[in-house]
């Protein structure tokens, strides 16, 4: 009988002999019942001398069943019947000679046809289970392959239920043939190594050159409410490694697993951005890879057969004699530290998630072969509990890294983020040493700028008009009550209130002050508010007024707030716009090459670029990505203006816009200002650079009174020939993809403080009313159709 319809080390010969000769022993016991029963088993070997001497044929089997139910009648009592779940059946089949009735109920409910499957064995770990019973049976080597195997078992509801199968192996007996090879303590080493190398078993163990005669007993529980790997689950999900003994409980939990006490368990790090391990950043948790190092990197820390495994594998790299393993490859640095440390078999397992490398799981013993690649087997019931934690633990790290980046520098651009996680680490690293440590500044050298803006013409004076427009609104309102009330009641506090209130009115109308609205806002609050609440008690119509005038009021700021709504919601509505397209332009320049960028709101928006070897953190920069990066910030700067233009239809107040940039010839250093928690150019020369930046938009053109920076215009504002040659290259090529006008105009600008020299290139935009406008417009066309 074969074992299965694939390949098997055995030949199943089915035999109750083990039976006969226990019954045998009990035809001397002094028990006559006892001595009556066996009398009439042994009868049925008699009758029936196959059931001794074994049966190889299915068909045979079921055919003596009858016989076969009264020889087993001892193993299944009938007062157990509805309480074991027990079964004795074919070894290594699914076939069942004999059942407890809550067995067959448990089937019965599942419906038709269903026949349990061991759901955690598949074909090669069958075979191997088969080769590691005679290794046990026949050989008496100690080999563990000791894994729960289950059986998944819908119930009547449709709820999988899982039962737990015990064997009892009393009732077997090993046979080996011709067909067998010899095995020795060489092929027991190789195997020990070997446990998923299913060719190497088969060169052992042939196919069906052993013979396995008996029959199984099998009991089963049901475990689906199981705990057993509860202390584990438990132990991960208190992800604190800094609090109490975690790695005490964490470690006899592995030791309960593989029923090893002396074993060991570390753990390293994936770092995926800088491709090295790391030590764990806790107390206590070791790494027996690293061994006297924090960090290295992955293909220098590992030898190049458990790199091959762990990385490109995914699996397991298990090694039951690490000497020997040194032996071949002497200059391994993994195997000398492994040695160093008094290990002598290691098992490393890959912790994944989502085809992701999260560590490395080391477990480590003294002792040779104690670790093999057929315990590690084991770890497959535990490695989803573990990649839960060491996810909850990354988790918490990077929190714990962002918190420190967070409350030492602010929010970072993803570009050079990885240069603060990596001082964050050497911060964090030094406080769990408990050695003094601060924050050191983190600088980018040899960089370039880009500065740009598209700012709000004439925001101040908008801004002023509607203040100016709110105030005089409120003041002729209060005008109107007062003169109500010195109609009826003339008194000289009136009047003089009357007169105030028509002085302001005057004032604020012929030019705003600093401090007129102050002076005016005060005036209400501490005067006529009081009144207007006194006054409402007196009579109807005065009360009527006063609500009138109370209803063109904020309900929150309790003055007018009608013309400055409606400019800050414009303002609001067109920085939100330009942020938005920015930011949405921003993410496809940084898949053209990584760069540092900021923006910032005001009255417009304006933002930073920074690009460079430094930032990227790789050997890949070339000035190439600078010129594509100038041209680019031009383009996007027409895009924001044509996107600005329309929209401003639909503004409450319509403003115009002036878009700028300027341009720095030279390379300069970044530092982070830990203090002010923002980037800053570093040095007294690279400090020209913010000089310019902070005034040049408010710079006129030399000779004039006319600013730089004007509406339907694009500034490029730069010192140097070169610029001014690179830039037409650049105006020239969108003037060919119809973003700006064909003149270019050239002007010197006055000199700044401590600046000079400075000149510009200005060059119209053209703008479509629309998106899907095919036409191209000058500004003062575009006002025109729009108008």
């Amino acid at each position: 009988m074969t074992g299965l319809e694939h390949d098997f080390p055995l030949d199943i010969w089915i035999s109750f002999s083990k039976f006969f000769e226990q019954y045998k022993e009990l035809l001397k016991s002094d028990n006559e019942i006892i001595k009556d029963r066996a009398a009439r088993i042994l009868k049925i070997a008699e009758q029936y001398p196959e059931l001794d001497n074994g049966i190889k044929e299915e068909k045979r089997v079921y055919e003596l069943l009858e016989p076969i139910h009264l020889v087993l009648e001892d193993s299944f009592p009938d007062i157990l019947q509805q309480n074991e779940i027990k079964i004795a059946t074919i070894p290594f089949h699914n076939k069942v000679l004999k059942s407890t009735s809550r067995y067959q109920n448990i089937v019965k409910a599942t419906g038709e046809n269903f026949e349990p499957q061991i759901k955690n064995l598949n074909e090669d770990h069958y075979y191997i289970m088969g080769c590691s019973i005679i290794l046990g049976h026949y050989y008496n080597y100690n080999i563990d392959f000791r894994r729960p195997f289950f059986y998944d078992i819908p119930d009547a509801f449709g709820v999988m239920r899982n039962y737990r199968i015990m064997y009892n192996g009393d009732f077997i007996d090993i046979i080996k043939t011709d067909k067998a090879k010899e095995i020795t303590d060489a092929d027991v080493a190789e195997l020990l190594d070997n446990f998923d190398n299913i060719d190497i078993w088969k060169e052992k163990f042939p196919p069906h050159s052993w013979i396995f005669k008996g029959i199984i007993i099998a009991n089963m529980f049901d475990v689906t409410t199981d705990v057993s790997l509860s202390d584990f689950k438990t132990s991960l999900i208190k992800y604190d490694k800094t609090q109490g003994d975690f790695v005490g409980s964490f470690q006899d939990i592995f030791r309960a697993i593989f029923n090893l006490r002396e074993i060991k368990v570390g753990f390293s790090n994936y770092n995926p951005e800088d491709q090295v391990l790391e030590r764990v950043p806790f107390k206590n948790i070791d790494s027996y890879i690293l061994y006297d190092r924090y960090t290295d990197c992955c293909e220098t820390a590992l030898c190049k057969g458990t790199y091959h495994y762990l990385f490109e594998e995914s699996t397991y790299f298990a090694i039951s004699d690490v000497k020997r393993y040194q032996k071949s490859t002497p200059d391994e640095i993994m195997y000398k530290n492994l040695v160093a440390q008094g290990i002598n078999s290691a098992i490393l397992a890959p912790i994944k998630s989502d085809g992701n490398l999260l560590g490395i799981l080391e477990i480590v013993s003294p002792n040779v072969h104690e670790l093999n690649s057929i315990n590690a087997n084991k770890l497959q019931d535990v490695m989803p509990y573990l990649v839960d934690s060491v996810l909850r633990s990354k988790a918490k790290s990077e929190n714990e890294l962002e918190l420190i980046i967070q409350q030492e520098c602010t929010s970072i651009h993803p570009s050079v983020h990885w240069k603060f996680k990596r001082e964050a680490k050497r911060f964090m690293r030094a406080m769990v040493d408990e050695n003094p440590v601060s924050f050191r500044e983190v600088v980018f050298e040899n960089v370039y700028p880009l500065y740009g803006q598209i700012d709000i013409k004439g925001s101040s004076d908008a801004r002023n008009e509607a203040i100016q427009k709110d105030l005089v609104l409120q003041l002729k309102g209060i005008a109107k009550i007062i003169n109500k009330i010195i109609e009826s009641d003339p008194l000289p506090i009136y009047e003089q209130l009357a007169y105030r209130t028509n002085r302001y009115v005057t004032a604020i109308t012929e030019q705003l002050q600093v401090d007129s609205e102050q002076n005016i806002l005060n005036f209400i609050k501490k005067e006529i508010t009081p009144l207007f609440k006194h006054l409402k008690k007196k009579n109807v119509e005065l009360d009527t007024l006063i609500d009138e005038y109370e209803e063109i009021l904020d309900v929150s700021i309790k003055t007018v707030y009608r013309h400055r709504k409606a400019y800050d919601e414009s303002v609001m509505l067109i920085n939100k716009k330009m942020a938005a397209l920015l930011d949405q332009k921003q993410d496809e320049a940084q898949g053209m090459y990584p760069h540092y960028f900021e923006r910032f709101k005001s009255d417009g928006v304006e933002h930073n670029m920074y690009i460079g070897e430094s930032i990227t953190k790789q050997d890949s920069f070339n000035k190439v990505y600078l010129y594509n990066l100038r041209l680019w910030q031009l383009q996007i700067m027409c895009e924001m203006e044509n996107a600005y233009y329309q929209m401003q239809k639909d503004l409450p107040v319509a403003l115009d816009v002036a878009s700028m940039v300027l341009v720095f010839n030279t390379s300069l250093s970044v530092r982070f200002r830990m203090d002010e928690k923002r980037f800053d150019v570093d040095g007294t020369y690279n400090a020209r650079y913010e000089v310019v930046k902070k005034r040049v938009d408010k710079s006129k053109i030399k000779g004039t009174d006319q600013r730089v920076t004007e509406k339907g215009k694009l500034v490029i504002i730069y010192s140097q020939r070169s610029d001014e040659r690179e830039y037409i290259k650049y105006i020239n090529f969108l003037q060919s993809k119809n973003y700006l006008e064909e003149e270019i105009e050239i002007v010197e600008l006055d000199d700044l403080q401590g600046v000079t020299g400075l000149k510009a290139l200005r060059v119209n935009i053209l703008y479509h009313k629309n998106e899907k406008d095919k036409e191209y417009y000058t500004y003062e066309d575009l006002m025109k159709e729009l108008n």
